[in-house]
């Protein structure tokens, strides 16, 4: 059982980076959709010698599914499979188009293309990946099981496009992407050049708080009037309510830092946020890592693969740690260590 916690552990942390520095890096493409080519040059700087790393954590949470918890990996690509394929296309077109605009040797009208071709890349896999979220928050997926006990039939949209495709899913989507261009938005403060471009990106900031609290403000709407799950479990749940005070109770300490232009305490600021979001989100779920649409659950105990997968799986994680964080601490440093602290 140890091991079971020790690898959950590790994926919640994995998640977590990846919030944060994936969120960053989709959200640099959302906020350029806004600040236009004006943007191009500050963006591409900034997100270029970390963009291809960022995924590493996606990868490692999906690693840590397929090995220590089928059955959590088989249902989410089973039910979930468009967005989850919508969102992998977007993340495909995005990086090619980045690669080709930043690193083609000629210049031409084609960056054009790549610039649009990113920035709505980013838009979409950022949206799909939300639906997905929303779907695991929601309890909207299908449990196959019933459908072959009492011998349902099994159309299309009722087992794959009914989990995802509905209000709270699409507002989940409609959420994070917010969120990505508001924590992109926090890290890029650091890498203007001029005042007048780290004013523009501060009044954007202000825009996408507003307009963060008015998705998540919806988005609990919906879960009520949709009458699911998750709306008595996040207010039942002491620590879901108190993540999503202090987050918002961090917000005027944001504006300060702003004024002062200390960016470092701004992006630990905006992190501390995110680890608050995700805290909240784990409790909700905890111990439970799939609701299904007719109130069951499977606990991570439940899914768990057996011990001795369990034990290798948490060793060769424990190895990846040793190797990948000192080289991406390394890698920040060099590429990273430079900006503006004031």
């Amino acid at each position: 059982m140890i091991f079971t916690e020790l690898v959950i552990l590790i994926f919640a942390i994995s998640l977590l980076f990846y919030v944060v520095f994936g969120g960053a890096d989709f959200g640099a493409g959302i906020v350029e959709i806004f600040t236009g080519d004006r943007g191009v040059s500050t963006i591409s700087r900034a997100i270029a010698p970390v963009w291809e790393a960022n995924h590493i954590w996606l990868i490692i949470a999906v690693v840590i599914l397929f090995n220590g918890f089928p059955v959590v990996y088989s249902t989410i690509t089973t039910a979930l499979h468009i967005p989850v394929l919508l969102a992998l296309l977007g993340i495909i077109f995005r990086g090619t188009a980045f690669t080709f605009r930043h690193y083609d040797a000629v210049k031409d009208g084609s960056q054009r293309l790549y610039n649009q071709v990113f920035r709505y890349s980013s838009l979409f896999s950022t949206f799909f990946l939300g639906v997905i979220l929303g779907a695991l928050l929601a309890g909207t997926i299908p449990n196959y099981n019933d459908y072959y006990e009492v011998g349902e039939s099994m159309n299309f949209y009722t087992l794959f496009m009914k989990p995802w495709l509905n209000p709270f899913c699409i507002l989940c989507g409609l959420f994070v992407s917010v969120l990505s261009a508001y924590i992109a938005s926090i890290f890029l403060l650091g890498e203007v050049e001029t005042d007048f471009g780290y004013q523009l990106i501060a009044r954007f900031i202000k825009r996408l708080f507003l307009a963060s609290m008015l998705a998540g403000g919806l988005l609990m709407a919906s879960a009520y009037y949709q009458d699911l799950d998750f709306f008595h479990r996040f207010f039942d749940h002491s620590l879901s309510v108190a993540t999503g005070i202090i987050a918002t109770i961090i917000v005027p300490l944001i504006w300060i830092y702003i004024q002062r232009k200390q960016v470092w305490n701004l992006r630990i600021l905006v992190g501390v946020q995110v680890v608050l979001i995700v805290l909240g989100w784990l409790a909700i779920q905890w111990p439970n890592v799939l609701h299904f649409n007719d109130g069951q659950t499977i606990s991570i105990y439940e899914a768990a693969a057996s011990k001795p997968v369990m034990v290798v799986l948490f060793y060769s994680l424990l190895i990846g740690v040793v190797i990948i964080f000192p080289a991406l601490y390394y890698l920040l440093k060099v590429f990273k260590g430079n900006s503006k602290t004031s």
